[in-house]
């Protein structure tokens, strides 16, 4: 054994210099910490979807470069889908909402996409490949997911005329479930 091994040994734990137990001990606080603000973010976001009540307002730029304010929307139905060009399940509902947004726009029902963690060329390639008319909106920040609660993609949010939410569809959409969604928000 050399001269300081055997030193070492002979110094126990309550000889430690003050700076080794305090940083330790603030490592771990600090740690901790981290952990419980972790756990508050994940529950904050894990909230209750919302599914009924007045529509979280948002303002968004679409794609094309138009401003879309949701509260200017009342009066009519308004049909929000979160997608993401990257989600199997949104490109099987993709043709079935743009057929029903042709089929409704000139009676008073607005459709929003708002790509959900997209990249743009990948969500301009969707849009372009599924012909999509309607208005779609980056969500930078996942700003609007976040005030809907959103679970995942696709979900599609029904709101009426008067600026509340009626509803919530999670999972593609298939014929006719939108179809009678939207004509009894228009019959309300």
């Amino acid at each position: 054994m050399t001269a300081l091994s055997e030193f070492n040994e002979d110094v126990d734990a309550s000889q430690q210099p003050p700076q080794k137990k305090y940083g330790r001990w603030i490592t771990a606080v600090l740690l901790l910490a981290l952990l419980a603000l972790f756990a508050w973010g994940m529950r904050a976001k894990a909230g209750t979807q919302v599914t009924e009540g007045p529509a979280p307002d948002f303002t968004l730029t679409s794609f094309e470069g138009e401003t879309i304010t949701l509260s200017e929307l009342r009066g009519q139905v308004v049909i929000i889908n979160f997608w993401a060009s990257w989600c199997v399940t949104c490109r099987e509902e993709a043709p079935y909402l743009e057929q029903t947004w042709r089929k409704y726009k000139d009676k008073g029902v607005m459709f929003i996409g708002i790509d959900y963690v997209d990249a743009e060329p990948n969500a301009l390639e969707y849009i372009a490949e599924f012909d999509i008319t309607y208005p779609n909106v980056p969500d930078l920040g996942e700003k609007v997911s976040d005030a809907y609660r959103m679970k995942g993609v696709p979900e599609t949010f029904y709101i009426n005329k008067a600026g509340e939410v009626s509803g919530v569809h999670i999972g593609p959409l298939s014929p006719p479930i939108l179809d009678n969604v939207i004509d009894e928000l228009l019959a309300e």
